[in-house]
């Protein structure tokens, strides 16, 4: 599951460069807002599956302590 997790986030990030990328070369003002924009929903979504991944470290983490004090 983490490293499906890792996979998403890294595919997000290369795609969120590439719609950077093309917002940079864009020279209409409506092109390179929409790509700006578009690379800003990739990074959000990058973000959204680190904070999963995290959740998910603290709550393995947790259930690990858990089941030591058993």
């Amino acid at each position: 599951m983490l490293q499906k997790l890792s996979d998403h986030i890294a595919e997000c990030v290369s795609h969120a460069v590439a719609a950077q990328h093309r917002a940079d070369a864009a020279i209409d003002p409506t092109s390179k807002r929409e790509f700006a924009d578009m690379a800003d929903r990739w990074r959000r979504l990058a973000d959204s599956y680190q904070f999963v991944e995290r959740i998910n470290h603290f709550l393995d983490h947790t259930k690990a302590i858990r089941g030591m004090s058993k």
